[in-house]
């Protein structure tokens, strides 16, 4: 039953990820296009999508907390195993897909700050140089 809990958890986790990179793919391409304008900006594309899946799968498949179901707890007199009911499942595949979205949420928050700091610059180095007079040949 553990076993099968720790796949569930797994598989919603990748796929709230998958949907979620889906999701933003164009908002992420875009940035990265203006402010890295080269071809390596689809390579940091590609690094954000893996960075979303990585960050969403560790988020939503909470080892230590799984660990409950097959683990005595140490702090009872009595240490027993809880019991995965179906009520505990509902719980945990809620708390999966509440993990996996609120670790992505954060990590893209990150993203799109620094995202904007950079694009700030980039669109102050560019009024600079539309603002500097043209240098004659002699």
């Amino acid at each position: 039953m553990f076993l099968t809990l720790l796949l569930v958890t797994l598989v919603l986790a990748v796929a709230v990820s998958i949907a979620v990179s889906l999701a933003f793919n164009r908002p992420i391409s875009r940035i990265l296009s203006r402010i890295i304008a080269d071809d390596i900006s689809a390579a940091w594309v590609r690094y954000l999508k893996f960075a979303i899946l990585v960050v969403g799968v560790s988020s939503g498949v909470r080892i230590h907390e799984l660990e409950r179901y097959i683990t005595p707890n140490q702090w009872q007199e009595e240490p027993r195993i809880i019991e995965l009911t179906s009520e505990r499942w509902v719980l945990e595949v809620y708390r999966t897909i509440i993990e996996t979205l609120q670790g992505i949420a954060w990590m893209l928050l990150v993203f799109f700050c620094i995202a904007l700091v950079a694009y700030v610059i980039v669109r102050i180095f560019e009024s600079r140089k539309v603002a500097a007079p043209p240098v004659a040949d002699r």
